[in-house]
């Protein structure tokens, strides 16, 4: 498609006062006809050198996935353009799904033999992004026309999880004992697995020493017990409205899946098997527990299904089918949001059912922005009135904490930074003390 620009409707009125005069003195006929005909004939000389849609190709190289809150680069090559048309050459994407703020827009990079232009992607959310088309405009070589182009492409970029921040931070925990190649940490507890005997040390306890050892080798042994493994741990996150809030930039649902992965990943490497179960008003997935590092592919891909829902969380059918699910005592984390007292009655009720037979965490994510609000000294009365209700939601979530931690839940409330944190350490007290 080709149409004229400003510069050449500018050509074009600056030889209507001539024309005028043509009318009103014939003798300026000529002129008049003459400067027309030059204006058209500049204007088509410019699309008939301008560059040809049919003479661009274009070749795409974009990231099969990205992880959400990473960034990646979708890049555009070019080919058939020529080196007068190439600051003239714009291009632009379009795109279905989040792909973030001001993504679309091709910014062409200088100094390339041909035209290269890069579309940066920092997805939000999980999901895909669909890169539908791309659009191309450049002027003709004198200005006088623009010629607009469209190119279908239809690639899809999955947006997953960011397994490489989950992958780097869980392994800090499991390998913070290495310093040269590879060294096996022992997990001392008080299971049942008996591990080795040691020279006691002033502060053990006593009734651990094997006095008829300790008598056979002239001084006190006592006995040191490995920490149980094969655990069962299922991560039951909710996938409800509540979880799609954004809180620092993400959606608390994205919290909650990249903490659980990194409890996972740490988990299969402690040799435990670990489980994932997304629900709402229905369960929308269920994977059971697994073992072996091999099993964390599978979790991953579970993850990356869990979709953002606008329905009001099901505690009772959720919890009440895991239940069902799990043949043996297991530790159940389950991620979720509330509002207030009232709505989180039938969740600290089926809790409490759930943690007679087995294990319970209760994870959730703590809102900088209420905290704040609740701090903020008011100067108005809309100021005034945003304390007050923050600071009641504030004692309200901490009324419902305590319930569920009275039930014999273990909780865990914490900013998204450091929920992954929180629930590791509260983890690695879980297995020490051999609460499972």
């Amino acid at each position: 498609m080709i149409r004229p620009t400003r510069q050449a409707l500018f050509l074009v009125l600056a030889g209507l006062p001539l024309m005028l005069l043509a009318l009103i003195d014939e003798g300026l006929w000529a002129v008049g006809i003459g400067y027309t005909a030059l204006t058209l004939a500049l204007i088509g000389a410019d699309a008939a050198l301008s560059q040809r849609p049919s003479r661009i190709t274009l070749a795409i190289d974009a990231p099969a996935a990205l992880g959400v809150g990473t960034s990646g680069e979708v890049v555009l090559r070019f080919a058939g353009v020529a080196a007068a048309d190439v600051p003239a050459l714009e291009a632009v994407c379009d795109m279905a799904g989040e792909a973030g703020p001001g993504a679309g827009r091709a910014v062409f990079a200088t100094g390339e033999r041909e035209p290269v232009a890069r579309v940066l992607l920092s997805p939000g959310r999980r999901g895909e992004i669909v890169i539908e088309r791309v659009w191309l405009r450049w002027r003709g070589r004198w200005g006088f026309i623009v010629r607009q182009d469209v190119r279908g492409l239809g690639h899809v970029v999955a947006v997953t999880p960011d397994i490489a921040k989950v992958r780097a931070a869980a392994t800090q925990f499991v390998m913070r004992d290495t310093y040269v190649g590879i060294k096996v940490r022992r997990e001392l507890g008080g299971g049942t697995d008996f591990d080795a005997l040691a020279e006691y040390m002033p502060g053990q306890d006593r009734r651990g020493i094997d006095w008829k050892r300790s008598a056979r080798h002239r001084k006190l042994l006592v006995k040191e017990f490995q920490a149980e493994r094969n655990h069962n741990v299922v991560l039951a996150i909710d996938t409800g409205h509540l979880m799609s809030e954004p809180v620092d930039g993400q959606p608390r649902l994205d919290h909650a899946i990249n903490a659980g992965l990194m409890l996972a990943w740490l988990s299969l490497r402690t040799g435990d098997r670990v489980g994932l179960m997304g629900f709402d008003v229905a369960i929308r997935h269920y994977v059971g527990p697994q073992s072996g590092l091999g099993g964390f592919a599978r979790l991953l891909e579970a993850s990356a299904r869990l979709d953002y829902r606008p329905e009001e969380t099901n505690f009772t059918l959720a919890l009440t089918d895991l239940a069902s699910r799990l043949s043996r005592r297991a530790l159940v984390v389950v991620f979720t949001e509330f509002v207030d007292t009232i709505t989180a009655e039938l969740m600290v009720e089926n809790m409490g059912r759930l943690a007679r037979r087995h294990l319970v965490v209760f994870a959730t994510i703590e809102d900088p922005t209420l905290d704040a609000a609740a701090r903020e000294r008011p100067g108005s009365l809309a100021a005034m009135a945003r304390a007050v209700i923050a600071s009641e939601m504030i004692r309200e979530r901490a009324v419902v904490i305590e319930r569920i931690r009275r039930l014999g839940v273990h909780c865990v409330s914490a900013p998204a930074p450091g929920l992954a944190t929180g629930l590791i350490d509260r983890y690695l007290v879980i297995r020490r003390e051999e609460l499972v």
